[in-house]
Formats: structure tokens, C-alpha cells, sequence
């Protein structure tokens, strides 16, 4: 079983990420038409709740396969046309390359005494050169006639600067595990993690480790191909976030320092490490393609329940395998853990595994660092919430509070921030502080940005008008 998140029924997710309100685009939505048939909603479970909201069936391969949405198709009149200059091989101007050869013409006749005297001359000193050349080739022990030269810096002689992918490289790696899960039954996968402090924990994604977690076994493989034994200290299946730690861990280890995700621009340089179909400790650079990317991802297990994060996108090349592994900056430091891609159809009718396509997804360090901090500190996820739920419907007009919650609660959860703030069922949320929220999954996606306690400002309309209310994020803990 592969450890990516290929497509299952997971709610969709929109594909354009929330734009500032100022932004002239806020609202627009990219033409997409997802895998299979339109999915049917499911109750609406409360955002942060326990009960996560994939619980229902949507179309097979969910939007991001990975659980996101299908891109449209290009325009047809995609590539665009020549330029209108000639190409290459065709007839340019008078002595370019392709030019008819014209023989100079004879220089005036004179004496034959004064060329044969030239021509003396110029053998004589092509003849010193030829000898002078001779001798330093054999005294060089070179009796080939070559002039090869060979250079002076080669391999591991030349100095990587930092900032150079390989620089980059070479001080990651060592820090990187491979990871294999095997689960009671004998089913597991393959996935990447990275070394988060010198106490041996290790951090991943959920569905890395998702069969081991009761009664499995785990493994970590070194890039020098020492292994170690592991187990599972927590994990949060919301979050796709999970540690583990290494049986008798060595005492050398090199955590990789963390960066900050929120000063991440576009365009910026990545560098990923992972294990791509099995291949470990494989590097592969792309930038920044956009930030706060919605995105809902599922394992591909029966039942599975959906995650949600505000991601990173990425074009570094990003494949079954990857998925638990480092997400760089150009300095090296952690900007990401490597969760979901957007994967095609192989075209070729065959039911195997789809690559990359240049469409990556990554949890943000900074959210990463937080769970991973609750799930070593007490082995349990605590997540955010507005105590409030919503549809998972894609409409594009925000995230409406549900008339019901999920087993028939109330949509509006007594007591809690919601309550408190006066949202009732039917209130539609378009904006969370300065992020537009088009969609259910993007309003959870935004909220586990944020920890219990957090200060939110909540854009809401009711009736027509729009309203805008305070409220303290509430807190959850655990999946279920």
C-alpha cells in the first residue's frame, strides 16, 4: 500500500488559495471539473469537531488526488504560434551560416622568389612550433599526439558555497530518515521523515505511519544505512502530523533547523528530500508556486477521514514516497513537510501509480512544529475550532453554518465561540481576519492555522448583509 494520499473520498477543495480582501480576485474560483461525478454533500460536522468531514463518500479520486481538484484543460490555442523569424536552417542573409562559398580572388602575379621565401619562412616556424608542442608532450610521457586537458578541481575537491543546492544537500541529508511502516497484517508503505531534536523524535505525516500505530512495526533507515527501530508517540490525522522516535537513538543526531513559513514569498527556491517510489534520500529543487493553498487530502483506506491544511505549493518534483519528508529553503531550513500532490491519469489505462505533475503540497513548519510539540508534550492532537458546522459543499460564496451538526448535534455548538458571538445555522462565513474563505474545508483549513486561543475577526453575511464579529478560538483535543 502506498503512504501517499491518492484520491479517496475526501470533500472537495477549492484550488485557489484565499487572496487579501483588497484583492480584486477574491472571490474568483479557477475552472476546474473534478474526478467523476459531482460528489453528494455529507452532514456537516462541527469545524474542529470530532467527527471529520469526509466521513461521507465524494467522487473517487477527490480533487487534489491527494484529495483536490482537477485543474481545467489548456486553452486550445495552446502553444502559441512561432515567432514570425526564420528558424533555424532556413535562408538568412548573405554570409550567414548556409552561405554559398565564393573562392577570393587571385592575388596579381609577381616574382616566385619572394613567395617560395614566404612560404620557407612559414614552414620554419610552424615547424618550431610543431617541434616545441613535440617536446612538451614527451616530456609530459604522452606519446598519443592529445591535447586533452585535464582540470585542476574535480569531485569532492570543489567547495560547494552555501546556498548551492548540493551545499544544501549535503548538510540535509544525514538528518533524514526513510521510513517503512508495516501494519499487523502485513500491509505497509514507504515514506520520508526528518530528525526534529537530538532525543530522537522524528517527524512525518499521518498516513506515513497510519498502519503501524496499532500493533505494527516501524523502521527508519539513515542515509548512511544504519536502522533503527521505532514507535509512534502521537499523531493527528486532522493535521496529517505525526513523531516518532528511534529505539536506542544515536547520540549524534542533527535536527534540521526549522524556518518561518509566514515569511515565505512566491517564487522562492525549494529543495525536496524523500523517497519517491522507493528511492531514498532523492533530492529535487522547484520555488514557491503559492501559499495557503485549501487543501483536503486523504490515505486512500477504506473509511478514511480527511485532512486539512493551508499549504504550501510547490513544483519540486514530489511523488508516492515523498511524503514525510523536509521541504527546504535555499538555506536549508525547513519551510514544509512534504504532504500531497495533485496527480493525472497516466493516460495509458492502467491502474498503477500517478506522479508528479509539478503540483505539491506541504504543511507549513510553523503549524507542523506546534502539533508536533502537543503530540510529544502529551501524545494527542489539540486542534482550534469555532464550535460551529459547516457544509462541505463547494459553492464558492463562503462556508455556511449547517442547519444540523453531525448525529444530529446542534449546527451551532451551545457555549462555544460561535454561540458567543451570535452566528446562527445559515450564517455564511466569507472571511477569516484577511483570508477569504470560499468553502467549508477552506474555513477548517485556516482555523488549524491558528491555536486555541487565538484573537480571530469573522466576515459574515446573514440575510443579505454583512456582518463582522469577534471571537477567541475555542479548542479540541484529539481525532475522535
Amino acid at each position: 500500500m502506498s503512504t501517499e494520499n491518492e484520491g479517496t473520498a475526501v470533500p472537495p477543495a477549492p484550488s485557489a488559495p484565499p487572496v487579501p480582501v483588497d484583492s480584486p480576485a477574491a472571490s474568483a474560483q479557477e475552472a476546474a471539473a473534478p474526478y467523476g461525478s459531482a460528489p453528494t454533500p455529507p452532514a456537516a460536522p462541527p469545524v474542529g469537531a470530532a467527527q471529520a468531514p469526509s466521513a461521507q463518500p465524494h467522487s473517487a479520486a477527490g480533487p487534489y488526488a491527494y484529495g483536490s481538484r482537477q485543474g481545467s484543460a489548456p486553452d486550445a490555442a495552446w502553444p502559441p504560434p512561432p515567432p514570425a523569424g526564420p528558424a533555424h536552417g532556413a535562408g538568412g542573409s548573405a554570409g550567414g551560416w548556409g552561405a554559398s562559398y565564393q573562392p577570393p580572388a587571385s592575388p596579381p602575379r609577381r616574382g616566385r622568389g619572394g613567395l617560395i621565401a614566404a612560404l620557407l619562412i612559414a614552414a620554419l616556424v610552424a615547424g618550431g612550433l610543431g617541434g616545441g608542442l613535440g617536446y612538451t608532450l614527451a616530456k609530459d610521457g604522452d606519446d598519443s599526439g592529445s591535447t586533452t586537458v585535464s582540470a585542476s578541481d574535480t569531485g569532492g575537491s570543489v567547495k560547494r558555497d552555501d546556498g548551492t543546492v548540493a551545499a544544501v544537500a549535503a548538510k540535509a541529508l544525514p538528518s533524514t530518515v526513510t521510513i517503512q511502516a508495516e501494519g499487523a497484517g502485513g500491509e505497509g508503505g514507504t515514506g520520508t521523515g526528518f530528525v526534529f531534536d537530538k532525543q530522537g523524535h522524528i517527524v512525518t505525516n499521518n498516513h506515513v505511519v497510519a498502519e503501524a500505530v496499532d500493533g505494527g512495526r516501524l523502521t527508519a533507515t539513515f542515509p548512511d544505512g544504519k536502522r533503527y527501530d521505532a514507535e509512534v508517540v502521537g499523531h493527528a490525522q486532522g493535521y496529517d502530523v505525526a513523531v516518532i522516535k528511534l529505539k536506542n537513538a544515536p547520540s549524534d543526531l542533527k535536527p534540521l533547523p526549522l524556518g518561518d513559513s509566514d515569511k515565505v514569498a512566491v517564487g522562492d527556491s525549494t529543495i525536496a528530500i524523500g523517497a519517491p517510489f522507493g528511492l531514498s534520500d532523492t533530492v529535487t529543487t522547484g520555488i514557491i508556486s503559492a501559499k495557503n493553498r485549501p487543501v483536503a487530502s486523504s490515505d486512500g483506506s477504506a473509511g478514511s477521514k480527511a485532512s486539512y491544511m493551508s499549504a504550501l505549493q510547490t513544483d519540486a518534483s514530489i511523488n508516492p514516497g515523498n511524503s514525510g519528508g523536509p521541504l527546504l529553503d535555499a538555506r536549508g531550513n525547513v519551510i514544509g513537510i512534504n504532504s500531497a500532490i495533485q496527480s493525472a491519469s497516466n493516460g495509458l489505462g492502467g491502474t498503477g501509480q500517478a506522479g508528479s505533475i509539478g503540483l505539491g503540497f506541504a504543511i507549513p513548519i510553523n503549524q507542523a512544529k506546534y502539533v508536533a510539540q502537543q503530540l510529544i508534550k502529551t501524545g494527542k492532537p489539540v486542534y482550534a475550532k469555532i464550535g460551529a458546522s459547516v457544509s462541505l459543499e463547494e459553492t464558492a460564496g463562503g462556508a455556511q453554518i449547517s442547519d444540523q451538526g453531525a448525529g444530529g448535534s446542534e449546527a451551532v455548538e451551545p457555549g462555544g465561540p460561535a454561540d458567543d458571538a451570535g452566528l446562527k445555522p445559515g450564517d455564511v462565513i466569507t472571511k477569516l481576519d484577511d483570508r477569504v474563505i470560499d468553502s467549508g474545508p477552506t474555513l477548517i483549513g485556516e482555523i488549524w492555522t491558528h491555536q486555541p486561543g487565538d484573537e480571530v475577526t469573522v466576515t459574515y453575511e446573514r440575510g443579505g448583509k454583512q456582518h463582522t464579529v469577534e471571537l477567541t478560538l475555542g479548542s479540541r483535543v484529539g481525532d475522535n
